[in-house]
């Protein structure tokens, strides 16, 4: 490639002598031209971002090059010394974080953390970088960028947060743009901008992008070419559409036969019921706290109601913001609800005491998105698991039997629970939040974007073994998710929020095929990949 920006040669990375494998990628070859996007795609563990991380110098501490070139206006990076590959970083080569709240420092302003690119190459005066990252703001697309440069972090949405990313990423017009997993946890609106801006740049400036992504909605929106990664190896690359339409590994084949259709599947009638859990009228205002603190505060749910029946899975969704995962709060009383009832069965929750309410705990579970962040690290398995029937007196020689089955039920083996979460893959720990869920025999099951960060083939996995949980147990499960062609597969009917409150519900078929609704229309309109997606030929 005559202008190519990026050249990957034979690259190889050792790992530790104690890891699954003893090379993170061996022998990857890869060339990126000036306004071109690669995407790179892959499973977790594939060595995607360990190529990004090499590209920038940040390998990490054990992992080490091997053999290869990544060679970069004329020059091997991988032969500079730290100061060399210092000035690379941001002059030459910009990078996006998935997760912009841990990239960001929690304790410097938004102007500052930007204009700290330009002083690290000591360039401009300290009142010429705030005005430049007033600039960059603004050309990122953000709203009053006077405002957001005094801005913490914090006081920022995830959207906004990467938004800043970029403009810091951009700061010195570098010629490659790396996005690690950009906007894995954003919701679609958010996602379909973040993606618009980034190609906008690279049109405007001719900036050279990898994107490292699991997400095949993203790669269809924004690939000029696609690298499949397995295990390290380079098992297909080509042009976009090619490898879209045509796949010619049958590992691609299996990646993009696990991408969920958003067209929702045929179900039959259900038949109507008792729900298992029915929300009427619930409301909560988040106040402000503190004496010298004054404000009305905000609504985060306003005057929500549903009912979901046994066997039932009624999904909510919704952008960031929208009051989705309160409302999965407030039915478990993690989350006080300021107005309206919560019944699991005929019981109101609402209106029982801590004390009086700890005894039915059991009977509505919540897996969590984040499973690694809510198992305890210091615990195994099988004890996490058999923590709920113990704390509601159950024998724990009983709990830690029914804790081996459990596993055998997610597809785990009994073995597992003699070992400590990370000691697992995302997947698996995703199917032991599962198992920690069903321990107590729940009737309602809340899953908060419970597969919103995993692989498409793992997360295929786990809706069917949602999917068949509920099948065998007749569980209500109220599915919380801004992944709208998940919901379009699991969810037997929709309810759409926005500022808090309903604005639409209905069975997903219907809902999917003709919304009532401006803001379903814009989420579903936002979807990526939905043309191009839509276009590839059932396997």
């Amino acid at each position: 490639m005559a202008d190519a920006v990026l050249e990957i040669r034979n690259l190889t990375l050792a790992l530790p002598a104690q890891a699954d494998r003893p090379h993170a990628v061996s022998g990857i070859d890869l060339t990126i031209g000036a306004g071109e996007t690669l995407c790179i795609v892959g499973e977790s563990g594939s060595g995607k971002s360990m190529c990004a991380h090499a590209v920038m110098g940040l390998l990490p501490k054990g992992v080490r090059p091997e053999s290869g070139e990544i060679r970069l206006g004329g020059r091997d990076l991988l032969k500079l010394g730290p100061a060399a590959l210092r000035d690379v970083r941001g002059r030459e080569v910009g990078m996006i974080f998935q997760e912009p709240m841990t990239s960001l420092n929690p304790l410097m302003r938004v102007a500052d953390q930007i204009a700290e690119t330009f002083e690290a190459h000591g360039l401009l005066s300290r009142a010429e970088r705030l005005e430049r990252a007033v600039t960059l703001l603004d050309e990122v697309g953000l709203p009053d960028p006077a405002r957001i440069a005094r801005a913490y972090p914090h006081e920022l949405s995830g959207g906004q947060r990467q938004r800043v990313m970029i403009a810091a990423a951009l700061a010195l017009g570098p010629k490659l743009l790396i996005a690690d997993e950009p906007t894995t946890a954003l919701d679609v609106t958010t996602q379909a901008q973040i993606l618009r801006l980034i190609d906008r740049l690279r049109h405007d400036h001719g900036t050279a992008v990898l994107f490292i992504t699991h997400d095949f909605g993203v790669v269809a929106e924004i690939a000029d070419r696609i690298a499949v990664l397995q295990q390290g190896l380079l098992v297909e690359e080509g042009a976009a559409d090619a490898v879209l339409s045509a796949p010619r590994h049958d590992y691609t084949r299996r990646l993009l036969a696990a991408v969920p259709s958003l067209v929702p599947p045929r179900r039959p009638e259900r038949a109507a019921g008792a729900p298992a859990l029915a929300v009427q009228a619930v409301t909560k205002v988040y106040k402000p706290r503190g004496f010298l603190v004054k404000g009305r505060g905000v609504k985060a749910v306003d005057s929500v109601s549903f009912d979901i029946a046994r066997g039932e899975t009624l999904g909510l969704v919704g952008e960031s913001g929208s009051g989705k995962s309160t409302v999965g709060r407030c039915c478990l009383r993690l989350v006080e609800p300021d107005e309206g009832t919560v019944r699991v069965g005929e019981l109101a929750v609402t209106g029982l005491s801590v004390r009086a309410l700890r005894p039915h705990r059991r009977r509505i579970q919540m897996v969590f998105q984040d499973p690694f962040a809510s198992l305890n690290p210091r615990r195994k398995v099988g004890r996490i698991i058999a923590e709920g029937p113990i704390a509601q007196g159950v024998p724990r020689a009983k709990a830690e039997e029914r804790a081996r089955d459990l596993l055998s039920l997610v597809g785990l083996s009994a073995g597992a629970a003699e070992r400590y979460p990370h000691e697992f893959s995302g997947g698996q720990r995703q199917r032991i939040g599962i198992a920690r869920a069903l321990a107590l025999d729940p009737e309602v099951l809340v899953a908060d974007e419970a597969v919103s960060a995993l692989d498409v083939s793992v997360q295929a996995q786990i809706l069917e073994l949602l999917k068949d949980v509920q099948g065998k147990l007749g569980l209500a499960i109220l599915f919380i998710t801004h992944d709208l062609r998940v919901a379009a597969q699991i969810c037997d009917r929709i309810a759409v929020m926005q500022r808090g409150a309903i604005v639409e519900m209905g069975p997903t078929e219907a809902l999917f095929a003709n919304p009532a609704h401006d803001y379903t229309r814009q989420l579903l309109a936002a979807v990526p990949g939905g043309r191009r997606l839509a276009s590839i030929p059932a396997p």
